[in-house]
């Protein structure tokens, strides 16, 4: 699958360094354009570890066990500590650890809160089709199709 030139480089940091795992779609600009902007916030400090699911590499088992499919529907990460979380508390956990989570830290009132959350589920619903996509079933078809092609030419993927 070959990537435009701004999708971030694989961390370099140890495994151990990394807090957060952050799953995050190759394939779509904006969520590109946030993880470039998260990685010039890490600084090479390798807090952070940025795991493209659309790479035809992706292996849920070394990343929480989130498949593909759960993984494109709504955003996930993985703490070091092997738990899974999703929606508005990656994108808190990550600030957070990136020192800037005051910028999500109004996500966690009463009212703010529930709009937020409200807010991503309709982001997450939506964001193939507004990101100009084809739907999820046509993903995971191709993916599938490039997996079977690559089985059979016995490629390394």
């Amino acid at each position: 699958m070959a990537h435009s030139s701004t999708v971030p480089a694989a961390s370099s940091a140890k495994p151990s360094n990394w807090q957060i795992k952050l799953l995050y779609d190759g394939e779509c600009p904006l969520c590109l354009r946030e993880v470039n902007f998260l990685q010039k916030r890490d600084a090479g400090r390798g807090l952070v570890k940025f795991v493209d699911i659309a790479a035809d590499d992706y292996a849920p088992d070394d990343n929480g066990g989130v498949d593909f499919e759960t993984a494109m529907g709504r955003i996930h990460a993985v703490l070091s500590d092997g738990s899974v979380i999703r929606d508005v508390e990656v994108f808190r956990r990550v600030y957070q650890i990136l020192d800037m989570g005051w910028i999500y830290a109004p996500t966690r009132w009463p009212i703010l809160g529930p709009l937020v959350d409200k807010f991503y589920d309709i982001w997450a619903a939506w964001r193939l089709k507004l990101t100009g996509r084809p739907d999820l079933a046509t993903i995971i078809a191709e993916r599938q199709a490039r997996k079977s092609e690559c089985e059979a030419d016995r490629c390394r993927l």
